[in-house]
Formats: structure tokens, C-alpha cells, sequence
């Protein structure tokens, strides 16, 4: 590893002070096929929506199990249509986890709605069911349980909440393709479930997301929604079209299509998903392995259903055992050549947030949380020394900086 005297660590034997390269907290990873899947679309009659992207949701309901699926544009995007399909709006309420990109509760606001935020378990750092069931009033309509990190909370117990209380469950499956629970993948359990492509994910378009659900009522809406909410059904219509180019705007939405580019390089990457799952459950178990007994850390805890595949692994600094906070650790990182991130800032601790009348301390163990975590690299590409870079380093800060 890196010498470590710009940040006052010396380096130590079984260290690499020749690194010149980083190592990124993610990266995506492409291959012949995927530019061959990309280059065919190219030079076929379509680029945007159409047979490729109808593909790509066929693959999706086969991995799923799910009846229907709809791509669009990205998560964020298949998060407002299917706040939109749910019936979320004005003056109602949602309820989601602030550990997570703002993505998640923007999606209420893009609808008029209130974003509610339910503290997270201290274990799996996932939303907690018993928080979200405080959470609820008579203005409650959806509930969004975030997959943190790819692993996911209890879902079923989640599904039983809704179910109970006459609630939409949305499930941001954001961080999670290929992962299980019950030893089936996820996309049956809630109403709605959605996904992203971004390159940082476990599989890429560039960007990109997809809805998948069992009913057929969300799916028109769906569709329906993903394109400006004009549609050319006859079923749907309310005039009698004066000519075979008519068409009719229904209700206000926006442009959330996919390309055929993006769908082909998705599909390409689909066939590729128990690859990359394999290639991050074995690097997330040889963590596993390295940090368990490290006592200046605390990892992520999974509930017993779930199977995960993994798209961040977060490390958290526990504060009674070390004498650093996490700037420095992170600082601390990379001049190791090991770029770390932070997943995630509270929602609403953002400045937007905080004008709309969100204070500190609403989820006091998420706020604890983001105070004391930092995300290492995870990626299929990573090589098995990359991985062990990771854990030397790690290791080094913990034992210097232990208390």
C-alpha cells in the first residue's frame, strides 16, 4: 500500500508503497458482449423504445417472477410513476428510510405528497418495520422500504404492515438485483418494485430503471405514465380519434422512456447477473471474514430471509474503540489508494429538506449511523489483491487509530 505519512501513518510491513493505481469504491464492468449487444442496436431500425426494451422487461419478469415489468429512464423515474400508479398525492403521506438517496422520498414530492422518515434498525441499518408502523397516520398511503446496500429489510413483515393499514408497498430495489428472500428473488413481495441501472450497480445501461409488479392496474398506469401520459390506446381514449395519427395526453407526466441502446446493453449484462452476484458474495464473505473481529468496527447484520447480493459494503466505526473520527479514517483511505464513499446523508438533513420544515433528530440511529460509516470498494472487476489491499489497509487504520 501507499505511504502513509501524508496523513501522519507510517507505512507497515506486508504493505505496497509502489501502488500508484486507486482502488474506486465501484466500477462498472463491461465486456466484447456487452459492446457487440450495444453496436447491434446501433445498426438496427430503432434506438429508442422498442424491441430491445421490450426484451429487456420479458428478461425482468422471468428473473422476477413477476407478471409485468416497465423500463424507463431510471430508479428515480420508476419511483415518481409509481408514486403516480399508487395514488399518492396531494396532502398525503409516504413513508421511507433517510438512509437513502433522495431519490426515495422526492418521489412524494413530485406528487404533492409529505415524505415521513422511519428510523432504521440498529443491525441491519435497513428501515425498521416497528418504525414505520409508529410512522402511520390517517394521510398515509405508501410505504418505501429501501434495499440498503442490496441487502433488504423484512419485507414480508413490511407487506403484512400494508396490508393491514390498506397501504401501497413500493419496494426501491435500487442496490439489490440478484438479490433473495425466502430463496426467491425480489420483485413478488410489494405492489411495486423498482430498479436501477447505474453504473455503480450490479447491472448497468449507462443509466436506466425498470418497475416490475403483478397488477395489471398499475401496469396501464405504468405505461401510460413512462410517456408524458399520451397514449395512442383507443381503450383509454375519451374522444373518438378524428384520424389514425391521433393521439391523446391523459394526464401530466413526463418523458421516462428507455433507449433500445440502453435495454440491449442491460440485457447483455442480465445474462452476466450470477457472475456478478457470486463474484460480490465472495468478496463480501472474505470481508466478512477479514473485519469480524476487528473491534473498531461494526458491520452490516442481514435478517435470516434474505440472500444479498450486494451492491455497497459499508463499514462503520465504532466509536468506543477507536480514536478517529470518520474524516479522518476516510482521509486516512485514501492515501492508502483506496477510494472510499459515504451511503448515505439523511434526507433530511439536506438543506431543501431542512426548508421544508425537516429538523435534526428525527431518526436519531440513522443520524448515528451516517456519522460513523464509510463505504469500501465493492466491485465484480476487483481483483482478489485488490480485495486484499482493501483489508490490509482497513486494518492498518484500525490498529493505529485504536484506542
Amino acid at each position: 500500500m501507499a505511504d502513509m505519512s501524508r496523513v501522519g501513518i507510517p507505512a507497515i510491513e506486508g504493505g505496497d508503497p509502489e501502488r500508484l493505481t486507486d482502488i474506486d469504491y465501484a466500477h462498472q464492468d463491461i465486456n466484447d458482449d456487452d459492446v457487440a449487444a450495444v453496436a447491434r442496436v446501433l445498426k438496427s431500425d430503432f434506438l429508442t423504445t422498442g424491441p430491445r426494451v421490450r426484451e429487456m422487461e420479458e428478461r425482468l419478469c422471468e428473473l422476477t417472477g413477476a407478471k409485468y415489468a416497465v423500463a424507463c429512464s431510471s430508479d428515480t423515474a420508476a419511483l415518481h410513476i409509481a408514486c403516480k400508479a399508487s395514488g399518492l398525492g396531494e396532502g398525503e403521506e409516504g413513508i421511507t428510510t433517510p438512509i437513502t438517496f433522495a431519490a426515495s422520498a422526492n418521489c412524494m414530492l413530485y406528487v404533492g405528497a409529505r415524505p415521513v422518515f422511519a428510523d432504521i434498525d440498529e443491525k441491519t441499518w435497513n428501515i425498521d418495520p416497528a418504525e414505520i408502523e409508529k410512522k402511520i397516520t390517517d394521510k398515509t398511503r405508501v410505504v418505501i422500504p429501501v434495499d440498503y446496500t442490496g441487502a433488504t429489510t423484512d419485507l414480508q413483515a413490511v407487506r403484512e404492515i400494508c396490508d393491514r393499514h390498506g397501504l401501497v408497498m413500493i419496494e426501491d430495489a435500487a442496490h439489490s438485483i440478484g438479490t433473495k428472500f425466502n430463496g426467491k428473488h425480489i420483485g413478488k413481495i410489494a405492489h411495486m418494485t423498482t430498479f436501477s441501472f447505474h453504473p455503480a450497480k450490479t447491472i448497468t445501461g449507462g443509466e436506466g430503471g425498470a418497475i416490475v409488479t403483478d397488477s395489471e392496474d398499475y401496469y396501464k398506469k405504468l405505461l401510460l405514465y413512462r410517456t408524458h401520459a399520451i397514449t395512442r390506446d383507443r381503450s383509454l381514449m375519451k374522444r373518438e380519434p378524428d384520424g389514425p395519427w391521433y393521439y391523446e395526453q391523459l394526464d401530466l407526466s413526463m418523458n421516462y422512456r428507455l433507449t433500445d441502446i440502453q435495454a440491449g446493453l442491460i440485457i447483455s449484462q442480465l445474462n452476466r447477473l450470477d457472475v456478478f452476484s457470486a463474484r460480490r458474495k465472495k468478496i463480501v464473505q472474505r470481508y466478512n471474514e477479514a473485519f469480524a473481529d476487528v473491534p473498531q468496527l461494526i458491520l452490516q447484520q442481514e435478517v435470516p430471509q434474505v440472500d444479498a447480493t450486494r451492491h455497497l459494503y459499508i463499514l462503520r466505526l465504532n466509536p468506543e474503540k477507536i480514536s478517529v473520527d470518520r474524516r479522518r479514517f476516510f482521509e486516512a483511505m485514501g492515501a492508502e489508494h483506496v477510494i472510499c464513499n459515504v451511503h448515505y446523508i439523511p434526507v433530511y438533513r439536506h438543506p431543501y429538506y431542512e426548508e421544508l420544515g425537516y429538523t435534526a433528530g428525527l431518526c436519531p440511529k440513522a443520524e448515528k449511523l451516517y456519522d460513523e460509516m464509510l463505504t469500501i470498494p465493492l466491485y465484480p472487476a476487483m481483483s482478489d489483491s485488490d480485495v486484499e489491499d482493501v483489508i490490509r489497509a482497513v486494518k492498518k487504520l484500525c490498529h493505529y487509530y485504536a484506542k
